[in-house]
């Protein structure tokens, strides 16, 4: 009888060890749902609907009176859009900007974040607040302020030049991709610097005083210890920079009003709206997946290279 007993005992705690992880799998698809739906919806959809508009083309029959008809094109949208000399400028001169405007501008946002970080430093609220403030204001208020800071006959930066007996243009062909690069330096810097900079709230102090007692200088516990050990924020705001800088446009349109050299392809994200603008939704559908594919290709390049250099280490 006893033995039963036990055994049906066994049976229900069995069962209910069953039953426990499938009640808790239900009840965390259950919180998951909402997210799963919105980013599906707002996030695969249009992606899975831009990748299948590259590949169709609008086909017009006749004299254009009849509707046109979309016809199959497979891969000819990406022969177009890589075909076109304007284009491929427009990708060339981002990466061109991305490679010397990202480095910079972490190394400034890396040495204002140390600065905030040192115990020496003097009102860092007041200098964080500052750093930031920047990339608080909206992009295109910023862009609207810079256009008017280069402005032919406007910049106080060109009238001071002149002063010193220098003419300056600082939206002349060959000044436009500093121009641009010095918008962005200023609008981003604060924006990574608080990043980095909460990273190295994370280090314990006792990690700096320790090698300050054996005679490390201040900028070697810097160097040293702090900027390695806040390395995946460093390589999280390199990612971010990188989209971000494929995605390169309020600064040339807002540009463009000052700089009428400025060309309305300038950018990829800038030609493929024109593309819309004139109607040719399926070309900018393919400008807009080429370029998603070059920002996966140098964010995941990246990631690797810096993988690779851990683990060599």
């Amino acid at each position: 009888m006893t033995t039963v007993r036990a055994g049906r005992t066994a049976a229900r705690k069995s069962g209910r060890g069953a039953e426990g992880p499938r009640r808790h799998g239900r009840t965390a698809a259950l919180f998951l749902a909402p997210f799963l739906l919105l980013f599906a919806a707002l996030y695969l959809a249009p992606i899975a609907y831009t990748v299948h508009e590259s590949l169709y083309r609008m086909q017009r029959s006749g004299l254009g009176l009849t509707a046109p008809t979309q016809a199959f094109a497979g891969l000819g949208n990406y022969a177009t859009a890589l075909g076109d000399p304007e284009f491929r400028g427009a990708l060339l001169r981002v990466l061109l900007i991305g490679v010397v405007q990202v480095p910079v501008m972490l190394l400034l946002a890396l040495v204002l974040a140390l600065l905030l970080d040192a115990r020496s430093t003097l009102f860092k609220r007041f200098f964080r607040l500052a750093f930031f403030l920047p990339y608080a204001l909206p992009g295109v208020v910023g862009a609207i302020m810079w256009s008017y800071l280069v402005a032919p006959g406007l910049s106080p930066i060109t009238a001071a030049a002149e002063h010193l007996g220098l003419h300056l243009d600082l939206t002349s062909d060959g000044m436009l991709g500093a121009t641009i690069g010095n918008m962005l330096t200023w609008g981003w810097t604060g924006y990574n610097m608080l990043i980095l900079h909460s990273a190295l709230q994370s280090i314990p102090p006792e990690v700096g005083e320790a090698a300050l007692m054996d005679g490390c200088s201040a900028f070697g516990v810097a160097w040293r210890i702090k900027v390695p050990m806040i390395r995946p924020a460093l390589v999280l705001t390199t990612v971010f920079s990188i989209i971000g800088t494929a995605q390169l446009y309020n600064e040339p349109a807002i540009l463009h009003n000052v700089a009428p050299n400025l060309s309305s392809t300038y950018t990829p994200i800038y030609a493929a709206y024109n593309a819309v603008d004139a109607g040719d939704f399926n070309l900018a559908a393919t400008q807009s997946v080429v370029l998603a594919v070059l920002a996966f290709a140098l964010s995941f390049g990246f990631l690797k290279l810096v993988q690779r250099r851990g683990v060599a280490r």
